[in-house]
């Protein structure tokens, strides 16, 4: 892998957040794949384009581009190993020829002159150290006149799974979670940022649609506090209070879930900015 400026992700996504995306990203596409059709629409992605998906993960949105694309190509980038590791397992699995996965920071991973058609993702470019030069280099991965889509998370008052775990601000130290600013999962909630770094970083024709989806956090509100929690944030929130504190939290967590239960799954409803932008 070419050199990582982004430390802090790089240790938390090849540490026990990826490890945790990795082992659960059936649930996590689950929880987001009620954006892939936007985002995947608003790609337009044609059947010999060469597609770039950045902060890829486990690959679940690069399959779907590769599909498109069924003569061209889909490259997934992104710096977590075990989530690569997955990746690329599933697509030999689903016996997909034209996808292939690269470890990198987008920040600085040799991407200009690539002469991708489309560059995709989705809540993959939220964790930039520097996030203009980071889409500035994405910018340079586009032929010129090529397409942008992200998806990009909204202000977190709109995703019901943050206004859940802030219920518990009574017992949880939230902090500034679910803050804007960045790098992290609202880096970007303020659509005037999204305007500005774009602008920024050299893209044309930036616009900013707003979208809602449901997604399966878990079959009952016990297996979705248990899912919940055991992610990165809420690991991390629960290792800085005491046992007792921890099991009341999660009592307090199922019980707000469980208005939320409905035919067998908690469903919860996310709220994004679907971005879509071209290089000039």
């Amino acid at each position: 892998m070419q050199h990582v400026v982004n430390t802090e992700q790089d240790q938390a996504w090849n540490g026990y957040e990826g490890s945790h995306w990795a082992r659960h990203q059936d649930r996590w596409d689950a929880v987001n794949e009620g954006f892939d059709e936007p985002l995947l629409t608003a790609a337009a992605i044609r059947v010999q384009d060469a597609v770039l998906d950045v902060g890829c993960g486990a690959g679940a949105t690069t399959r779907l581009a590769a599909r498109r694309a069924a003569r061209g190509r889909a490259t997934g980038l992104d710096l977590s190993a075990p989530m690569l590791e997955r990746a690329r397992a599933t697509a030999r699995a689903e016996n997909l020829a034209n996808v292939d996965f690269e470890r990198g920071d987008a920040q600085v991973h040799p991407l200009e002159g690539r002469a991708f058609d489309v560059v995709i993702s989705r809540y993959g470019v939220l964790f930039f150290a520097d996030p203009v030069a980071a889409f500035a280099n994405i910018r340079s991965a586009l032929r010129p006149g090529g397409r942008a889509a992200f998806v990009i998370a909204a202000e977190a008052g709109a995703n019901e799974w943050l206004q859940a775990l802030a219920g518990l601000r009574d017992l949880l130290p939230m902090g500034g979670f679910g803050a804007t600013g960045g790098p992290g999962m609202f880096s970007l909630a303020d659509p005037d940022r999204i305007h500005e770094v774009l602008n920024g970083a050299g893209f044309a024709g930036i616009a900013a649609e707003r979208v809602e989806a449901y997604g399966r956090w878990g079959s009952d509100a016990e297996d979705a506090t248990a899912f919940l929690l055991g992610s990165g944030p809420g690991r991390h929130l629960l290792g800085q209070v005491d046992e007792a504190t921890g099991e009341r939290a999660r009592r307090e967590l199922a019980g707000i879930l469980r208005p939320h239960e409905r035919d067998g799954a908690v469903r919860l409803r996310s709220t994004a900015w679907l971005v879509t932008a071209i290089r000039p």
